[in-house]
C-alpha cells in the first residue's frame, strides 16, 4: 500500500513497525453535540483504511478517542445546568447510533480523556522535568515551543504564525514565556471540573489528551495517525511536539489527513445556515448514501455536499443492492452443475476486478476507483449470470461482490431505507411476513387471500425476484 504522508508531503510505501501488525490512532469527536457531516468524513475514511488493511492480512489495533472534557463541553454543560459527564454520556450514546447508521465499525479501543488523567499527568510531568514545559504563575502548565526545534515540521508553519490557534484556552493568557507556547494543564477555575495534580487542581489541555491516549495503547512510536485536515495545525503539530519532547522518539511514521467538505459550494458554517449534523441528514436519506457520497471522491480532495450529490450516491448504491438481490435470488434456484467454459472465463474476469479494486485501494486509498471496479463486476454479473448459471458460478461472483462491498461498508443491510416511507403497522407487517412464507411454501391460495386482506386495509403488494414490497395505497 502507498500512502500520502502529510509529514513528508509525498506518497510513501507503507511499511509497518511490526510485521503483520498495524497501529492506528484516529482523532474522535468532542462529545458536546451530535457530530456533523464534516466529522463523518474522517470517521468513514479511516474505517475503510482499517478494513482494507485487514483484507490484506494485517492485525489492526485501531484507537479512536472521545474528548470528554474541554472548554466547549464545560460551557455547554453549564448552559444546560448538567454535569460535563452527563453531557458526555448523552453524546457518546448518540455517536454510537449515528456511527452505526453510517456503517462505521467500533474501534479496537475507544479511550476517554477523563479515564486517562494519571497518564496525562505523568506525560506532563516528564515534559516539566526535562525542560520542555514550565509551570505558570497561576498553576497552568505550558509547553515551551522553543525547546523543540522540530516544531512546525508537520504543518510547515513559520515561527511568526505559531501563535494563531496554538492554545485552545478561551481567555487571554498572561504568564506565557512566549505567545507560541500552548497549555498542557489548566488550573481550575470556579465551577470547573478538576483533578488533583502536582501543580494543583486542574484539567488537561486538548492536545495532551491525545498524546497520552495514543501512546498508552500504541506505544511511544506507532504506524498511522489520521484525522481531518483542520486538525493538522495546531492539534497534530502540538501532539508531535509533546510526545517527542517527552519520549525522545519519533511519534508517528505516517500522517493521513482528509480534505474539507463544502455545502452547496460554500464552506460549512452555522452563520451561513448550512451546518448539518449527521442526524439532520438521516431525516432525509439512508445514511449509507452519505457513506457512498463520501467514498465516491478521493479522501484528500475537497468535496461538495448537496442534495443532488446525495441523491446520485443513493441511486448508485441502489444499483449495488439490486445486483446483490438478483444474485441471491438466482442462487436459490441455481443448479448444481459443473462450471462451463463461459463461467470459468467470468470468474477469471472477476479476479481481475478484485485486482483492480485492491490496486486502487493500495494507491493512497483511491476509493472512487475501487467503486468503479465493483460496478465493473456488477455489469458483468448482470450480463452473464441467469437462471441457467451454476450454483458454483453464482456463489463465487456473489462472494467476491460481498467481499469488496464489505471493505467499503456498502450493501450490509436487507435494503436501503426510504425516510419518506412510513413504517408498516405491526399487524400489516405480520400479515406480509405470513404471505411471504405462504409464497415460499407455494400455498398460492393463502398467499392470494392475504394479498386481498392487505389491500382491504389499504396496502398493496408488489412481487419480484427480490421478494415482495408492501406499501400504502396512495389515493
Amino acid at each position: 500500500m502507498v500512502i500520502y504522508n502529510s509529514l513528508t508531503r509525498r506518497k510513501e510505501t507503507f511499511r509497518p513497525i511490526h510485521e503483520g501488525k498495524v497501529g492506528i490512532y484516529a482523532c474522535g469527536p468532542t462529545v458536546y453535540n451530535y457530530f456533523h457531516i464534516g466529522n463523518a468524513r474522517p470517521f468513514i475514511t479511516f474505517d475503510v483504511l482499517r478494513r482494507q488493511l485487514e483484507r490484506e492480512g494485517y492485525e489492526v489495533t485501531f484507537v479512536q478517542n472521545f474528548t470528554d472534557i474541554d472548554d466547549k463541553m464545560i460551557r455547554r454543560a453549564n448552559e444546560e445546568g448538567i454535569t460535563v459527564k452527563e453531557l458526555a454520556d448523552r453524546y457518546i450514546a448518540a455517536y454510537w447510533e449515528d456511527a452505526a447508521a453510517l456503517g462505521i465499525r467500533p474501534a479496537t479501543v475507544h479511550p476517554k480523556a477523563t479515564e486517562h488523567i494519571p497518564q496525562i499527568i505523568a506525560l506532563v510531568q516528564r515534559l516539566v522535568d526535562n525542560g520542555h514545559a514550565y509551570v505558570g504563575k497561576t498553576g497552568d502548565v505550558y509547553y515551551r515551543v522553543s525547546a523543540f526545534p522540530g516544531y512546525g515540521k508537520l504543518s510547515g508553519q513559520r515561527m511568526e504564525e505559531r501563535e494563531a490557534g496554538a492554545s485552545e484556552r478561551l481567555d487571554v493568557e498572561t504568564d506565557k514565556e512566549d505567545p507560541a507556547d500552548f497549555v498542557l494543564w489548566k488550573a481550575q477555575k470556579p465551577g470547573e471540573p478538576a483533578w488533583d495534580s502536582p501543580w494543583g487542581p486542574g484539567r488537561p489541555g486538548w492536545h495532551i489528551e491525545c498524546s497520552a491516549m495514543s501512546t498508552t495503547y500504541l506505544g511511544d512510536t506507532f504506524d498511522i495517525h489520521c484525522g481531518g485536515k483542520d486538525l493538522l495545525f495546531p492539534h497534530h503539530e502540538n501532539e508531535i511536539a509533546q510526545t517527542e519532547g517527552a519520549t525522545g522518539h519519533p511519534y508517528v511514521h505516517y500522517w493521513m489527513h482528509n480534505g474539507f467538505i463544502n455545502v452547496d459550494n460554500q464552506k460549512m458554517s452555522k452563520s451561513l445556515g448550512n451546518f448539518f449534523t449527521v442526524r439532520d441528514i438521516a431525516k432525509l436519506y439512508d445514511l449509507e448514501a452519505v457513506r457512498m457520497f463520501m467514498l465516491s471522491a478521493h479522501y484528500r480532495s475537497p468535496i461538495n455536499f448537496s442534495r443532488e450529490q446525495i441523491e446520485a450516491a443513493r441511486v448508485s448504491l441502489q444499483r449495488m443492492y439490486t445486483a446483490r438481490d438478483r444474485m441471491r435470488a438466482l442462487l436459490e434456484k441455481a443448479p448444481d452443475t459443473a462450471l462451463t467454459a463461459e463461467e470459468q472465463a467470468l470468474l477469471e474476469r472477476v479476479k481481475g476486478y478484485e485486482r483492480h479494486f485492491d490496486e486502487s485501494m493500495d494507491d493512497d486509498l483511491n476509493t472512487a476507483a475501487a467503486i468503479s471496479a465493483i460496478f465493473e463486476l456488477v455489469r458483468d454479473a448482470n450480463a452473464n449470470l441467469n437462471e441457467t448459471s451454476s450454483r458454483a458460478a453464482v456463489q463465487a461472483v456473489l462472494d467476491s461482490f460481498s467481499a469488496l462491498t464489505g471493505v467499503l461498508g456498502f450493501v450490509q443491510k436487507d435494503k436501503l431505507a426510504d425516510p419518506e416511507e412510513e413504517p408498516l403497522p405491526e399487524e400489516i407487517r405480520q400479515m406480509a411476513e405470513e404471505r411471504a412464507a405462504a409464497r415460499k411454501a407455494k400455498d398460492w391460495a393463502r398467499s392470494d387471500e392475504l394479498r386481498d386482506a392487505l389491500r382491504a386495509r389499504g396496502y398493496q403488494v408488489e412481487d419480484s425476484r427480490q421478494g415482495q414490497k408492501v406499501s400504502r395505497i396512495k389515493e
